[in-house]
């Protein structure tokens, strides 16, 4: 199979691209794509710990844990202490964390659109399924219940 026609390749190169029209949009917002993927989950499920993100952004213990030391440095996520285990730490936005989430929105979604721009919706929407559906089949995926 030649190189091109190799699904990791593409996959690869579409990655590559992805992450360039990330750089360009978000410019000037000091966020880095897994840290907004952090920053994003923790507004959409307030007072998950940090084993729920690291699931549901994909990320091992360590690398999540260094990802949400730079957010609360930033002063954009805050953990707090769960008040039924004081071992576990419940993460929520912070008001600045909430603004930047709010900044991105319109950003990421231009990212998403110049990153299908080349298919019809249709194509778009079944990319996309097919992506979930791929993905959702790996050990560990998912979002947090």
């Amino acid at each position: 199979m030649p190189l091109h026609d190799m699904p990791g390749h593409l996959i690869r190169r579409l990655h590559q691209h992805g992450i360039a029209l990330y750089g360009m949009h978000a410019a000037g917002l000091d966020l880095t794509p897994v840290q907004y993927a952090a920053l994003h989950a923790i507004g959409a499920w307030p007072g998950s710990d940090q084993s729920t993100i690291g699931r549901a952004i994909a990320c091992d213990k360590a690398t999540v844990g260094t990802v949400l030391d730079r957010l609360e440095g930033k002063g954009l996520v805050e953990r707090v202490a769960d008040a039924a285990d004081r071992r576990t730490w419940r993460l929520r936005a912070t008001p600045a964390g909430l603004d930047v989430l709010a900044q991105l929105e319109p950003r990421i979604a231009a990212v998403q659109r110049d990153l299908l721009a080349p298919l019809s919706g249709a194509e778009a929407r079944e990319l996309t399924a097919l992506l979930t559906k791929l993905v959702r089949a790996l050990p560990g995926s998912g979002e947090p219940r």
